[in-house]
């Protein structure tokens, strides 16, 4: 990791990359530019080579920040010859060199190539290939800690990106799950792997299938201000490591397997596309105990409620079964998602006495 320490070395650094010769740029750096790096202390400087970067995180200018208004479009941009020469090239699918970009943090700042992001971004590119060099943020926070701490995995195992976790300390797990997959990888008959490459087979057979089921729940939405990444974490050490036993989530085991490989075996199968979800169907039957004269209106507010599916009014010790289709991620317990259903709806309303909820064990159903 090649790094300079002052402000002056690392725009020389800059030009060198791009090509740019003394004085062609980096002449009244933006207040914003500045400001940012500042703050982050950003000192220390990384070459990530070329690669592709999402438009939508470019967040500034160094250098001919003047020469471009708020959107990044050239002044006197309908007249302009190269804006539109470039615009031309792009529509025929033409290779245009990369821009030059530095990054600190998540944003980009461009440092040449103003015309071919405004061209690309005009087309509604979504990505745009760069040359890129990144200031690492020194400043002592939480946020940088934990930034650096993604960086440090990045760059140690060479993938493209990382997870985002919101803990300190945790990519020590992931890289462990990355240490025993890549003994798995060695100990079948074949090529030896590298680090980089079990790393990668990790990333893209283990980490992104799991990550997937993931977000297709919407389990992400249970938990304030954690990530998909947050739960890939949960989720796959209380599976492969601690496997400790659990009274909830009936069925996790049958779409993950307590064992890191065979959850890969598993997932080779499947494409991206068929990933079974990560939820599943319960289905309850409640008995009610309610007030005569609040009958036929409880009966009409059961039957309106979107997840009950059946209301029957019997003779006998209850006065009302109705049976409920509930539907839950595979880490919440029945107990949890049907307290929940009743605590919201039935148990508030005036005229119901009592309640007692049966679950089935096996069921028998006839097509009818």
């Amino acid at each position: 990791m090649a790094t300079t320490s002052s402000k002056s070395k690392f725009i020389d650094a800059l030009r060198n990359l791009f090509g740019l010769k003394n004085g062609e740029s980096g002449k009244g750096l933006p207040d914003y530019f500045e400001k940012v790096r500042t703050e982050e202390q950003a000192n220390e400087s990384v070459d990530r080579g070329v690669s592709l970067v999402p438009i939508s995180q470019i967040a500034g200018s160094v250098g001919r920040y003047k020469d471009f208004d708020a959107q990044f479009r050239p002044k006197g941009y309908d007249t302009d010859e190269r804006s539109e020469s470039i615009l031309a090239a792009m529509r025929k699918g033409r290779s245009l060199p990369p821009i030059g970009l530095y990054k600190i943090k998540d944003n980009y700042y461009i440092l040449d190539g103003h015309h071919r992001y405004s061209a690309a971004k005009k087309l509604g590119h979504s990505h745009i290939n760069a040359s890129v060099i990144e200031l690492l943020p020194s400043k002592d926070s939480f946020e940088n800690r934990l930034y650096r701490e993604r960086s440090d995995f990045k760059d140690r195992f060479g993938l493209p990106q990382a997870p985002k976790l919101t803990e300190l300390g945790q990519y020590r797990h992931l890289a462990e799950q990355i240490t025993e997959h890549h003994a798995y990888l060695d100990s079948q008959p074949g090529k030896a792997f590298s680090e980089a490459e079990a790393a990668a087979d990790w990333h893209r057979t283990i980490y992104l299938p799991l990550k997937a089921l993931i977000e297709t729940s919407g389990l992400v939405k249970s938990f304030a201000k954690r990530t998909v990444d947050d739960l890939y974490l949960y989720i796959s050490l209380h599976q492969w490591k601690y496997a400790k036993a659990r009274q909830y989530g009936i069925g996790v085991d049958r779409l993950i397997p307590k064992d890191m490989e065979e959850f890969r075996d598993k997932m080779a199968q499947h494409s991206k596309q068929e990933y079974p979800e990560m939820r599943r169907e319960i289905n309850a039957f409640i008995l009610l105990n309610v007030e005569g004269r609040h009958d036929e209106k409880i009966m009409n507010k059961l039957y309106n409620l979107p997840e009950v599916r059946e209301v029957h009014s019997v003779n006998g010790a209850v006065d009302i079964i109705i049976r409920v289709q509930l539907t839950r991620d595979l880490l919440t317990s029945d107990a949890e998602l049907i307290s929940q259903f009743m605590q919201t709806t039935i148990r508030q309303w005036t005229g119901v006495v009592s309640t007692q909820t049966l679950l089935p064990g096996v069921s028998m159903i006839k097509d009818r």
